[in-house]
């Protein structure tokens, strides 16, 4: 049997990962997996690094976020979801999520979601519950069975087929008590289980860079006392074999990996531009629009009003002091003129 790792960040999730993509694919060739996901923390900045970089080692890459999410009645509790695109429509819907994270959820500079946007984008997600740091984990940890039930009802019904509650065996903070808990909840409510390690790092001994890095963002030293420990040197990249032998005892745990694996195919069309199309006033063409904005733009900006702006507007004058439209290209000066 073989094994995926599902919940991973890399280079690109600066808070807490020193995993670098060009080292990880041959190492997870090496470790016996047929895939990997890449879930960096509210973002896909190394989307296309890591696609071209997994197709090259011969693995299937699998695309995801760990966003984190907005208590509905206490905005100081953030909880971790991992949404993982099972096709291209639900990589589209985690892109409008973090969109949304950033511009509109962001509260003292942490991008979040709320749980009406994740049901707004659902379509083409697979979700993960987050373990212990999800919201039903917390609830669990917290001895509050009947919300983590309903939580995790509620996660069903948005993601129909589409959500498995997390384990993690990595030796950190009541992980045994959320594990059992869980365990329970997933038979009451026919919820799937799914293995995850949560990598930080490629090998245990990176354990002491990887502590060394968190310490640098966290703006603590290694030796604080006050320092909080997140994180375990077993949360390294642990090899197909390590991860069956951890879920021996529940082995669908890890057939689930598998599973999803399978079900998340998203297709890249690279080395191609998409520029945006913007809508133009009916019986204008784009360069009589662009005109007319560059006229009420430069009507602001001078003094002399409107009479110095028409004499500069007149045929052949404006690419002197202004952008041209260029065919194939004009979604360029829209986006400038967007911004």
């Amino acid at each position: 049997m073989s094994f995926v790792h599902l919940r991973l960040h890399t280079e690109y999730s600066l808070v807490d990962s020193t995993i670098r993509i060009k080292q990880l694919m041959p190492a997870v060739e090496e470790a016996g997996m047929p895939a990997v996901a890449m879930t960096d923390q509210n973002n896909l900045f190394g989307m296309v690094k890591f696609y071209r970089a997994a197709r090259a080692q011969g693995l299937k890459p699998v695309f995801g976020v760990d966003v984190l999410l907005e208590d509905e009645e206490d905005e100081t509790l953030l909880y971790h979801m991992i949404l993982l695109c099972q096709n291209n429509e639900g990589y589209h819907n985690v892109t409008k999520l973090i969109s949304l994270a950033y511009m509109e959820g962001q509260k003292l500079g942490i991008p979040r979601v709320t749980r009406s946007w994740i049901a707004e984008h659902s379509e083409g997600v697979i979700a993960l519950s987050g373990g212990r740091d999800g919201d039903v984990g917390y609830s669990l940890l917290a001895g509050n069975e009947v919300e983590a039930k309903a939580r995790s009802q509620e996660w069903q019904t948005i993601f129909p087929n589409r959500y498995y509650i997390e384990l993690q065996r990595t030796g950190r903070e009541n992980e045994d008590e959320y594990l059992h808990a869980a365990i329970k909840l997933a038979g009451e409510t026919n919820t799937p289980v799914v293995a995850t390690n949560d990598p930080r790092f490629l090998t245990a001994p990176d354990f002491e860079a990887h502590e060394a890095r968190v310490c640098i963002h966290d703006g603590f030293t290694l030796d604080d006392a006050r320092r909080p420990k997140k994180y375990s040197e077993q949360q390294y990249l642990r090899s197909a074999d390590e991860m069956v032998e951890l879920f021996s005892d529940i082995p669908e745990a890890i057939e689930n990996t598998l599973e999803i694996a399978k079900r998340c195919t998203v297709e890249l069309t690279l080395g191609k531009n998409y520029l945006p199309v913007f809508p133009i006033p009916e019986g204008m063409t784009e360069a009589d629009y662009f005109s007319e904005l560059s006229r009420e733009g430069l009507e602001k900006r001078l003094d002399q009003g409107g009479a110095l702006a028409n004499d500069l507007l007149q045929p052949g004058q404006l690419p002197r002091f202004g952008p041209s439209l260029h065919p194939g290209r004009s979604g360029l000066e829209w986006l400038a003129a967007d911004r």
